[in-house]
């Protein structure tokens, strides 16, 4: 499990990173040492918050064919722009694109390196 969210954690420093370089709206204020916090700010909030919102939103997520959880996710990338001092996503269409950026690399991350039998 720790192996499992250092991992995870190494990904998202790399896919933020990526995403900053991809998206002129995304920045990091110029410091590497930003993109590595916002990882870890952004990993805590998705093994402890985002499993409580997606079970909140539930109804909502059925109702919209869990397109509900797309904004969840996104939500978790707005709550780290507030937390760490100098990453900035600018816009609506930059929250989306580095959502679905993030969600496609944290899905071809769990198709190649979890075990099987194991869930999230």
């Amino acid at each position: 499990m720790i192996v499992w969210l250092l991992v995870s954690w190494a990904l998202n420093v790399v896919v933020l990173g990526i995403v900053g370089w991809l998206l002129h709206g995304v920045s990091f204020g110029g410091s590497g040492w930003t993109v590595i916090w916002s990882a870890l700010v952004f990993g805590i909030l998705n093994t402890l918050l985002k499993p409580i919102l997606k079970f909140i939103t539930a109804p909502l997520a059925l109702l919209t064919l869990g397109l509900a959880w797309f904004f969840v996710s996104m939500f978790m990338l707005w709550l780290t722009t507030l937390i760490i001092n100098g990453f900035n996503i600018d816009g609506f269409w930059n929250y989306v694109w580095a959502t679905i950026i993030v969600w496609l690399a944290n899905i071809l991350v769990d198709a190649v390196l979890r075990p099987h039998g194991e869930t999230a």
